[in-house]
């Protein structure tokens, strides 16, 4: 990949200003107060914790909206929500939905729900209940969130930071994810609809491609705590600058895997920075975690993941040579 020139798109010039996002959340948490936790919050419940998360799909809706086609957001609403119930070392249990619409539409309703079902059954969980809101002044078209409730013995959640000399531990993305999709948008919109052939292998249309599911990482649970992983982060939102939430250290990542075509095409189309693409999306890797180094490997092995990168002393976050 290479450097944008000076018209080259940015996450903020698209609609999403990160910093911004950032303050806004800090002043939201300054009025209601710091929780247990910082993926999930955690609940003292006496021998273990409850857990909660909630997210959305984001504009990706609008990728769906454009192509008729419904039918996997609901798994990328499971797996935002349990992606970050995961990286906090609780396994999800249970999920309710909330589907805001400007007008009740048994179609696409069906397909949200297909894909809120496949969601479960892979995050290996229950659905047990949702609400359906019909706003039509406040909602156009149709929003989806959720909300994921997990359970972890308190001897079983990640300690949540690392430490320098620790390995980092990396599992790959399926492509996009529902993480920057409002720059991915604006840059492939720009010559083209979503409707048009996909220009690389696997995908009918350039849609079809930003709408690849996000996938679901609670099969790591298990060897990660086997392994004594000491913290975990989800690459989503912010991209790569998510390391920086294991705690204040310099993450070296001289090995992430390699990213998916859609990503060359992003970046091709918006003329994105190698910088912006880092800072916006997983570009091939969905999550890390950190570990003691006589443990990578093994963890690595046991989960198809690979050694990207490792902690050291210092701040901020280095893939491939690029400071973010």
């Amino acid at each position: 990949m290479t450097e944008g020139e000076d018209d080259g798109l940015t996450y903020a010039e698209s609609g999403v200003d990160i910093d911004a996002s950032e303050a806004a959340t800090a002043a939201l948490i300054g009025a209601v107060g710091e929780s247990a936790g910082d993926y999930a919050g955690l609940l003292d419940i006496g021998d273990r914790y409850l857990a909660l998360a909630t997210d959305g799909v984001g504009t990706k809706l609008l990728v769906a909206e454009a192509l008729e086609d419904y039918s996997t957001i609901g798994i990328d609403c499971i797996a935002m929500n349990v992606n970050d119930l995961v990286a906090a070392g609780v396994r999800p249990v249970a999920f309710v939905d909330y589907l805001a619409v400007d007008e009740p539409d048994e179609t696409f309703a069906e397909q949200v729900g297909e894909g809120l079902a496949r969601g479960a059954e892979l995050a290996d969980m229950e659905l047990v209940g949702g609400e359906t809101a019909v706003m039509p002044e406040v909602i156009k078209g149709l929003d989806l969130a959720g909300t994921c409730a997990g359970l972890a013995r308190k001897d079983a959640v990640f300690e949540g930071a690392a430490e320098p000399g620790d390995a980092l531990v990396g599992w790959e993305s399926s492509g996009i994810h529902s993480n920057g999709l409002t720059l991915a948008r604006e840059a492939t919109t720009r010559e083209h609809e979503y409707t048009d052939p996909c220009p690389f292998e696997g995908y009918e249309t350039i849609g079809d491609a930003l709408l690849e599911p996000t996938r679901i990482y609670t099969d790591l649970l298990d060897p990660m705590r086997e392994h004594d992983v000491r913290a975990a982060a989800h690459i989503t939102g912010g991209g790569w600058g998510n390391l920086e939430r294991l705690g204040d250290h310099r993450y070296v990542v001289d090995d992430p895997f390699d990213p998916q075509p859609v990503f060359e095409f992003v970046q091709s189309e918006g003329n994105v920075s190698d910088e912006e693409m880092h800072r916006a999306f997983n570009m091939g890797t969905g999550f890390v975690a950190a570990v003691d180094p006589d443990q990578a490997e093994a963890l690595a092995t046991a989960t198809d993941g690979r050694v990207v990168g490792r902690v050291e002393e210092g701040e901020g976050v280095a893939i491939r040579g690029l400071d973010l």
